[in-house]
């Protein structure tokens, strides 16, 4: 545990978490993930393997504008909106034909995929994408094979995966009201189109460590009964936290050293995120062990 503490070297970066809390949630996941995982997926090298692993999605888009453009619904889910389509079916292309029928009823919104957002389905997905490497894990084991390109996938597949759980306990990827307040406001909360980086930018960077983090984790790792229900839920936590972000941020909580109560938000936040991930990553390894279910042709 103690190696996984050690500081890391971090870039700033904004929208989504930065790079430090990204970099944090993997590490901390990994690092409180129980003896029953195998111990490649808990050595100081995955570990830093993890955390390297957990602002990528951000820097790969940052490549081409396309792909920009391209991935960022990925990232987030304005539920206000979405919520519009009804309950969320449990698959991409369902929930994206819910949007088109909310449309015709939406004329005045933007209710297409890439201007609500697809969080759910991007970390379920690579949830799924992180268990079937797992199966093959199990399966080379019993096979007596070389173990290490699987390990190498598994790695990567929880990293890939944090940074989606990350960006799904940042409040401001869950609404509308992303990066200033939309529509009616009589509280006066920011506007300014900067709360979104203010928040989780240089704020994290300057203020908060593992450290502090570390002991919020939760101790003990759960098996999730359904991770397509259970990772909404948690979305739909950080989204009633929304309003809490710009309260905060009028008294000044995330700007410059902030205030403590700014800098114990965001510390929670981010242990959510760790905690998520850690349970999620558990959950996969445990169902990998299952039979495959049969599926029926279309």
């Amino acid at each position: 545990m103690a190696i996984a503490l050690l500081p890391m070297m971090c870039v700033q970066q904004s929208f989504a978490w930065g790079h430090d809390a990204h970099s944090m949630i993997n590490r901390l996941a990994g690092a409180n993930l129980p003896d029953d995982v195998p111990a490649f997926l808990r050595s100081p090298a995955a570990l830093d393997a993890l955390a390297f692993y957990g602002p990528q999605a951000d820097h790969w888009r940052s490549e081409d504008k396309n792909l920009y453009n391209t991935l960022v619904p990925e990232h987030d889910i304005d539920l206000e909106w979405a919520d519009l389509a009804g309950p969320l079916p449990r698959t991409r292309y369902e929930y994206i034909q819910a949007l088109a029928a909310a449309q015709a009823k939406h004329p005045d919104l933007k209710l297409g995929p890439q201007n609500v957002g697809l969080l759910p389905y991007s970390a379920t997905e690579t949830y799924t994408m992180l268990k079937s490497a797992m199966r093959d894990y199990r399966t080379a084991v019993a096979e007596k094979q070389d173990t290490k390109p699987v390990e190498a996938e598994i790695i990567f597949l929880a990293g890939f995966l944090g940074h989606y759980v990350g960006d799904g306990s940042q409040p401001l990827h869950a609404t509308v009201n992303y990066n200033g307040w939309t529509g009616s406001n009589p509280h006066g909360y920011a506007t300014d189109h900067s709360i979104h980086a203010r928040f989780e930018g240089d704020f994290v960077h300057n203020n908060i460590t593992i450290g502090d983090v570390s002991p919020l984790v939760t101790a003990n790792p759960v098996v999730i009964t359904d991770v397509f229900a259970e990772f909404l839920t948690f979305v739909r936590h950080s989204n009633s936290l929304v309003e809490k972000v710009y309260q905060l941020d009028k008294t000044g909580a995330f700007t410059g050293t902030g205030t403590p109560d700014g800098k114990e938000f965001a510390e929670q936040c981010i242990a959510s995120g760790a905690t998520e991930l850690r349970n999620l990553i558990y959950t996969a390894w445990v169902r990998s062990a299952d039979p495959i279910p049969v599926y029926k042709g279309n």
